[in-house]
């Protein structure tokens, strides 16, 4: 059997050491190829979940390894993809979806000693980028800058320049949650349809239940902090275009809302 993509074990994290841990003695596995989403109440931890697994923040104990290898510092095989796009405003659609693959080329002509790890792949072409903004049906946007185009095209380009770098994990904070409801859901679908073409890992925190319900095949349910064991439903239809119009679907967002009350939370 293979190793886990993601392995925490026995971590332990806390902003501060006068505050209580968001995460004691906390055990849990991501295997490659699985759609995870991510739920649970304001500042429980969702989001320093993904910063630990992204390399921008540390453990206070324990040990955080993706692909068998702990992550000091961000690293092109793992995406992130935020709510607010982190687009630059003064550059274009491609330029922005172009930044991942043009740090590549940077980094490529500097030299490093060969035991250092670098924190990009060896360059990319960016033929990369242009492919995927015709994927993303923005290609025709390539020439536009950030405040030329709707949110949902944002999030596109954020996409884009994620993808054209080949993440082995993908990592998604609220990625939706600004975006209006249909386009949310077009996007949804988007990504559903991407991870099963990609094969890639993917991990979504999200405070919105049915999306939580429609993306993931694996809920991990997060609760007031410390939390030390993970409670994770297994949600196998997640996905299928036909299940958001089914009776599976409301009956599990009906049990997660049932888990996240205030009684389930204490």
């Amino acid at each position: 059997m293979s190793a886990p993509i993601v392995l925490l074990d026995d971590v332990t994290f806390t902003y501060h050491p006068q505050q209580p841990p968001i995460f004691q003695h906390f055990d849990w596995e991501v295997e490659q190829g699985e759609a995870w989403a991510v739920i649970g109440p304001s500042g429980c931890g969702k989001s320093t979940l993904l910063y630990l697994l992204a390399g921008l923040r540390q453990p206070t104990a324990g040990t955080v390894l993706v692909e068998g290898q702990p992550v000091p510092r961000p690293r092109a095989s793992i995406g992130l993809i935020l709510q607010d796009h982190g687009l630059l405003p003064w550059a274009t659609v491609w330029e922005n979806a172009a930044l991942g693959v043009r740090m590549g080329h940077f980094y490529a002509r500097k030299r490093a000693p060969r035991d250092t790890p670098r924190p990009y792949p060896p360059a990319l072409p960016l033929s990369e980028v242009d492919a995927w903004l015709k994927r993303l049906d923005i290609h025709h946007l390539r020439h536009h800058y950030p405040n030329q185009v709707s949110g949902g095209q944002r999030q596109r380009v954020a996409i884009a320049r994620t993808l054209a770098l080949h993440p082995n994990l993908l990592l998604m904070d609220e990625p939706f949650s600004a975006l209006d409801a249909l386009t949310r859901e077009d996007l949804q679908t988007l990504m559903v349809q991407l991870q099963a073409e990609l094969g890639v890992t993917t991990i979504v925190v999200t405070h919105n239940i049915e999306e939580a319900v429609f993306l993931g095949r694996k809920i991990l349910v997060l609760h007031v902090p410390p939390n030390e064991a993970p409670i994770i439903v297994d949600n196998p239809a997640a996905g299928s275009p036909a299940f958001r119009a089914s009776k599976e679907f409301w009956e599990m967002t009906q049990r997660l809302r049932e888990m996240l009350t205030p009684a389930a939370r204490r």
